[in-house]
């Protein structure tokens, strides 16, 4: 067969490790072996009941096609007043945009703003496809090496010492994915008084921002009346709403900004499903759903004390409590080069398949995250199967040499 002359910039994306060991999870389970997964990056919860029937109306009402390609008036209109309630946004309808999932926003928003050779600052670890599409858009990632010490976030100092001319923007997620870490207000108005005066874009990922514990409180630096025209914050109901397969995002900036983006989705996706938008409607307006959250965010946090504890007592790992989302990023570089059966693991990767093999335990490893000392484990699973996860974690670290 000839030789296809296919898009350089597509074949050299790298894959997503969370599918990759996702997919061997999943061949061993087809198999009927018991395996353990902390890889979701959803919560195993069902969409609230309530969400579920107003879609189930949309349906049955035939409400089925097309509708305004930002999203529909009532639910973009649902958007501003939750950001106006909960985040002390100063927005309207105008400057919203309703997109397929918060990863489509995402890149709504880069490829609105960055031209070729831009730079875009990220700390690392990130989230595994910022880089990749930074580099879809034709623009550069930077990344930014961060540390334990800092709980794996950008400083105002390192976030100075990487601007240069070709700065176009700096993104991150708070709560963070893969650390559960957070921003603090005090630390977004320090990173402010930077972008205001560089006048660089933010574009601020806030998916989890309904997961947070220890009695933590969500800060948007969108807020920020100085440098809101240069914020573009991306959100969506995946994971508060447990609604990840509905796919059903936005992004909320200038009004510039979202037309732009309305031209773009234009000529790729369109709008979102018309029935996911229907059952968004409800979601927001319906007060039962922050009941709802609370009883999620609740078992999440016991979730994550019970495998905190776990991790935190298995000899030369080190890991930060985190303070939302639903991960562990434990950094256990001391077990690098111990071996199993005469077999060393020099990498993260080896290790993660080492416990995929021998423990039946998937987790991700760091490298995707631009790690190469930890893992990224969930607890958006069941306690039963969190307390099988603990029994093969510490199983797993003991019988390494």
């Amino acid at each position: 067969m000839k030789k296809l002359n296919l898009s350089k910039k597509v074949i050299n994306l790298s894959p997503s490790p969370t599918l990759r060991i996702s997919a061997l999870a999943k061949e061993l389970q087809s198999k009927g072996i018991d395996v353990v997964g902390l890889t979701a990056g959803e919560p195993n919860f069902p969409t609230p009941q309530f969400i579920k029937d107003e879609a189930i109306k949309a349906i049955k009402d035939n409400f089925s096609k097309y509708t305004a390609n930002p999203g529909m008036p009532e639910l973009r209109k649902a958007i501003a007043d939750k950001l106006k309630r909960d985040n002390n946004f100063k927005c309207s309808s105008e400057n919203i945009i309703v997109t397929s999932g918060a990863k489509h926003a995402i890149f709504n928003a880069l490829q609105t703003i960055c031209n070729k050779g831009d730079e875009v600052i990220i700390g690392a670890p990130y989230w595994v496809s910022y880089p990749e599409m930074i580099k879809l858009v034709d623009a550069v990632p930077i990344i930014i090496n961060t540390t334990e010490n800092t709980k794996y976030k950008v400083t105002p100092a390192q976030l100075l010492k990487a601007i240069t001319k070709k700065t176009k923007a700096f993104i991150f997620s708070s709560p963070a994915n893969p650390t559960g870490n957070i921003y603090t207000e005090n630390e977004l108005r320090e990173i402010a008084k930077i972008v205001k005066k560089y006048n660089i874009f933010i574009i601020a990922d806030e998916i989890y921002e309904k997961l947070l514990y220890d009695g933590n409180r969500h800060f948007s630096i969108g807020s920020i009346a100085e440098i809101e025209e240069q914020v573009l914050t991306v959100n969506g109901l995946s994971k508060s709403f447990a609604m990840t397969g509905w796919r059903l995002g936005y992004l909320c900036a200038n009004k510039n900004i979202i037309t732009l983006c309305d031209n773009l989705q234009g000529q790729m996706t369109s709008n979102a499903s018309s029935i996911s938008q229907k059952a968004g409607i409800e979601a927001l307006n319906n007060r039962q759903s922050y009941i709802d959250i609370e009883t999620m965010r609740k078992t999440f946090e016991e979730r994550r004390n019970y495998l905190y504890k776990i991790v935190s007592s298995i000899p030369h790992i080190t890991c930060s409590k985190p303070e939302g989302a639903f991960f562990l990023f434990p950094n256990v570089s001391n077990y690098l080069g111990k071996k199993f059966k005469g077999k060393a693991l020099k990498t993260i990767d080896q290790l993660s398949e080492y416990f995929l093999q021998v423990e039946k335990l998937a987790f991700i490893p760091g490298s995707g995250f631009g790690s190469k000392t930890c893992v990224r484990l969930s607890y958006a699973v069941s306690m039963e199967e969190l307390k099988k996860a603990g029994e093969r974690l510490i199983n797993g670290y003991k019988n390494l040499k």
